[in-house]
């Protein structure tokens, strides 16, 4: 289990042209923008979640 204050730190390392729609909406949830943005998020399973579904588009940063 996390702790509460843990963050997990998130890049967008691949563009999203000629991706699923579904996975478009999953990098947008995350915050992500452009290519190499970078979130830092709360490490929840939702989060893990949209991160497992993109794990080709992104990269985790711990």
């Amino acid at each position: 289990m996390a702790k509460s204050n843990a963050t997990v730190r998130v890049r967008l390392v691949k563009g999203l042209r000629g991706v699923q729609q579904r996975h478009r909406l999953s990098v947008k949830a995350l915050g992500l923008n452009k290519l190499n943005d970078v979130r830092e998020l709360k490490d929840s399973p939702q989060v893990r979640g949209l991160i497992n579904k993109v794990y080709y588009l992104v990269r985790v940063e711990e």
